[in-house]
């Protein structure tokens, strides 16, 4: 059977209030963020959900694991000690909008870079225009 989560986790990054929601679907983490700006109230952010979460733009999708209880807490120490060894540090939700970031860097500099050929070849061909209005009546 197909499980499905989402979480909201709102939390204040100076200087305004943010709100990540995590949608876990068949072991696959995606993640959103959203500022909000002054600190918002419970039924504000109830609203905001019923609006506009079929808005949100989620980052693609991380292998999540699914916790099982605890054990050892000592092992469970060592435990992190090695995944934060490993993979760095960072929750998968961080890992996922630092992914999200990367591919919106991608997306912006592949357009400037366009936007940027299109102006030289603009620029190049109105030059061209100068050049031979110069010499028509020679």
């Amino acid at each position: 059977m197909d499980k499905a989560e989402v979480k909201q986790i709102v939390f204040f990054e100076n200087p305004f209030w943010v709100g990540i929601f995590e949608k876990t679907d068949n072991g696959k983490l995606s993640v959103s963020k959203v500022t909000f700006g002054a600190e918002p109230r419970d039924y504000e952010i109830w609203e905001f959900i019923l609006k506009n979460y079929y808005r949100l733009k989620f980052s693609p999708a991380v292998e999540a694991t699914v916790k099982i209880g605890s054990s050892n807490p000592k092992r469970l120490q060592r435990e992190v000690r090695r995944q934060t060894m490993q993979t760095g540090i960072g929750t998968k939700s961080q890992q996922a909008l630092q992914m999200q970031r990367e591919e919106m860097k991608t997306e912006r500099r592949q357009i400037s870079k366009e936007q940027k050929k299109a102006e030289k070849q603009r620029m190049f061909d109105l030059k061209q225009q100068k050049r031979k209005e110069k010499h028509r009546g020679r």
